[in-house]
């Protein structure tokens, strides 16, 4: 359909809320609405003759312009997120579109960009992620809304606290949230890895030890349960600790007293406990290698932390947080993760929960110098692995088992879960249904 002849082309572009501006073939301003004035502070007489690097200086200004790419290969780009440097200095994301200026015989004459402010978008967003945060721990899953839901009310109690989980869960940021919200939250908060520490070096570690107890001991030392006087101690990996050890550490609980290395006479404690642990513990009871009265000394209220997989849906919240956090350490302007990036992120299984989702970002940050980070910016295992084709891969298929075939692949991916399926594939749960109940048909 032709534009109207009798309308002023420039009229109809004033009025539009997108800011819109076009070039020539020397990347000179030969049209700014008013809405570009407005977003960029740039008034269109100013901007109109300038080169549109020295007005945007945008993220794509070093070599990535989207005008660029859609002039070279006569395409069009739609809905890009970006940022560029306001008048004022201030940054503003953006999400652009743009497309090559063609005369009436295909002659590229320059290009045009449309872009949309995402200012209040984005701060939107921040205010929703903030209302997702407890303490630093970040996430908006039914499986972690329970965990915070409790956590308040365990805080103030002064009771022993036992957090369970993989590795990786971040159990240490719930113990320092407890601590955090709790009576003692202006007392030392003392963390002590079982598992990192050999026995003998562990027991002078946790209680400390006198002058003379040992060959080396020339001047008294004060152990972590001394030193987390009137605040809380956090026993990760309590699974590991010693047998000899577990007594002692029972009459803690117990009697609120210990015995440095060398010492005659018992000390009192003021410390609240909080253990933590990747093992069954009731295996480990029944095995006989942890005491079941420390045990149960121990699980007076116990937390489960749920997996990485299992709360899928705080992936891009803790990839926006780290992102976030590694600007600021770095002195980076990473904008984020391009869309096929964040698709492999959403259906990898995490083994190594929370933790190697940062380590995996942060391997991301050495390479991607800019902009968003891209698949090739992952690490080499996360990096998609060209399929072998097989035999029975060549096999003529109908639409409808390929769709059978697809389906039970991804549900596979998500270990069963169908509304991780859903969302992969992109269709909704009835959909999904109807292609299994098609899968089971065909098997019959």
């Amino acid at each position: 359909m032709k534009f109207p002849s009798n309308l002023p082309c420039s009229a109809v572009l004033d009025s539009l809320a997108d800011g819109v501006f076009t070039v020539d073939l020397d990347w000179n301003i030969t049209f700014f609405n008013e809405a570009a004035s407005r977003i960029t502070g740039v008034p269109s007489d100013e901007a109109v003759g300038s080169k549109c690097w020295d007005v945007f200086h945008s993220s794509l200004c070093d070599g990535n312009c989207a005008l660029k790419t859609c002039m070279i290969d006569c395409g069009r780009i739609s809905n890009k997120s970006i940022f560029f440097i306001h008048a004022d200095g201030r940054k503003v994301p953006v999400s652009i579109s743009a497309s090559p200026l063609v005369d009436a015989d295909g002659k590229i004459l320059g290009g045009v960009e449309s872009f949309r402010d995402l200012t209040d978008i984005q701060m939107i967003r921040r205010a929703v992620e903030d209302s997702r945060r407890f303490e630093d721990i970040i996430g908006k899953s039914k499986a972690l809304a329970k965990v915070f839901s409790i956590l308040p009310q365990v805080s103030k109690s002064e009771a022993t606290v036992l957090l369970l989980g993989e590795s990786g869960t971040g159990k240490e940021l719930f113990a320092r949230a407890i601590h955090n919200l709790s009576d003692r939250k202006n007392g030392p908060f003392v963390a002590v890895n079982c598992g990192a520490l050999p026995d003998n070096l562990l027991e002078s570690e946790l209680f400390g030890y006198k002058e003379g107890a040992f060959t080396d001991a020339r001047k008294d030392k004060a152990g972590r349960f001394a030193l987390a006087a009137g605040g809380t101690i956090f026993l990760d990996e309590i699974g590991d600790m010693p047998a000899k050890l577990q007594v002692k550490l029972l009459r803690v609980l117990q009697e609120k007293t210990f015995e440095p290395l060398g010492a005659v006479s018992s000390v009192k404690t003021d410390v609240r406990v909080i253990a933590a642990t990747n093992k069954n513990l009731t295996d480990l009871v029944e095995q006989g290698l942890f005491r079941q009265d420390l045990y149960y000394r121990l699980n007076v209220v116990t937390l489960n932390l749920p997996a990485l997989k299992d709360r899928v849906e705080d992936i891009p919240l803790l990839i926006n947080h780290f992102i976030s956090r590694l600007n600021a350490l770095q002195g980076k302007d990473i904008d984020g993760l391009s869309e096929d990036t964040l698709q492999i992120l959403m259906r990898h299984p995490f083994p190594g929960n929370v933790r190697e989702l940062e380590n995996i970002l942060e391997f991301a940050f050495i390479l991607c110098p800019s902009g968003f980070i891209q698949v090739e910016h992952l690490p080499e295992y996360m990096q998609p692995q060209t399929k072998v084709t097989t035999s029975s891969d060549n096999m003529p298929m109908t639409m409808e088992e390929v769709k059978c075939l697809a389906a039970r692949r991804a549900l596979e991916r998500n270990n069963g879960k169908k509304m991780a399926t859903c969302r992969e594939l992109g269709i909704s749960k009835d959909t999904l249904r109807r292609i299994l109940t098609n899968c089971e048909e065909q098997d019959s």
